[in-house]
């Protein structure tokens, strides 16, 4: 049978996801509220008249976050998902965040959420309400889902990072910050790395909860001064935590006051998969060298 992939939100790692999902074979439609920049292969709907490509889906994926309305993909269209006769697995983009902080300390795929804002308490939220969407009615026809009930994905993601969005941007902008805060740690996963994992996933119709995060946490410090020395260039001046908390963010002083270390094993165990960047460093180079090949000659 044909795989139809229908993704909400054609963002930036949506692009990825999509441009990996043709390549395996998939047919694959996106939604977009208007303007967005065509990706090619992939064929675009209005978010508002999505119901046919739901019908056709096999496989959907949701990458818009919530508002405080809740979801917005289930606020317009639960019934028609819960009711899709060819929809074998929905997967859901959510944050690591849902794990607040944990002191530095490990978390893992069974770790409980422990939400510390108003944006990963929504996370919270808008993960348990795909988890409830229903299996498919007993009296649905021969090709529907499979009776044991659609597989439901959620994947946790660290910060995201990949070409044309990473430390090398900021850098080369002069806006990079070199902020020092002893034991405090980051984790983040490539794009490349997210649509691995998620087309790992699908392929296998798999659920549950899964992380995505690399394999060495690590100082947002250590991150600056490694994209520094690529570039081959100074990196900023260290500036003591206390200091650049003042002129931060409310969302990025909520990122700098949680501290955890995410563990994956149980992730890449379930898919079958290893990173193909394990750590910020392979990442980075790898970001410089796709950035090389595309310029032109």
């Amino acid at each position: 049978m044909e795989k139809h992939l229908l993704i909400f939100g054609l963002g930036y790692s949506g692009r990825a996801i999509a441009k990996a999902a043709l390549a395996a074979g998939y047919v694959v439609t996106a939604t977009t509220r208007g303007g967005a920049t065509p990706e090619p292969g992939v064929m675009l709907v209005p978010f508002d008249a999505a119901d046919s490509a739901i019908a056709t889906a096999t496989h959907i994926l949701v990458t818009a976050a919530p508002d405080e309305h809740g979801d917005p993909v289930l606020a317009r269209y639960r019934e028609a998902i819960e009711h899709a006769r060819k929809l074998r697995w929905v997967g859901y983009l959510s944050t690591t965040g849902v794990y607040g902080d944990a002191g530095g300390a490990w978390v893992d795929e069974d770790a409980p959420p422990n939400p510390g804002s108003e944006r990963t308490r929504r996370r919270v939220e808008a993960e348990a309400a795909w988890l409830s969407v229903a299996r498919p009615d007993s009296d649905f026809a021969a090709d529907a889902a499979p009776s044991s009930g659609r597989a439901i994905s959620i994947f946790r993601l660290a910060g995201i990072y990949g070409p044309g969005r990473s430390m090398f941007d900021d850098l080369r902008a002069g806006q990079g910050r070199h902020v020092v805060k002893p034991g405090h740690v980051f984790g983040r996963i490539h794009r490349d790395d997210i649509a691995h994992g998620v087309l790992a996933a699908m392929a296998r119709e798999a659920g549950g909860i899964f992380n995505f995060a690399d394999d060495m946490p690590a100082a947002s410090a250590d991150v600056v001064v490694e994209a520094a020395r690529l570039l081959g260039v100074e990196p900023p001046p260290p500036v003591p935590y206390e200091e650049a908390v003042k002129t931060m963010s409310a969302m990025a002083r909520s990122f700098w006051a949680e501290n955890r270390k995410v563990s994956t094993a149980k992730t890449k165990a379930a898919l079958g998969i290893a990173w193909k960047y394990p750590d910020y460093r392979a990442g980075l180079a790898a970001i410089l060298q796709e950035e090389a090949a595309q310029r032109p000659l």
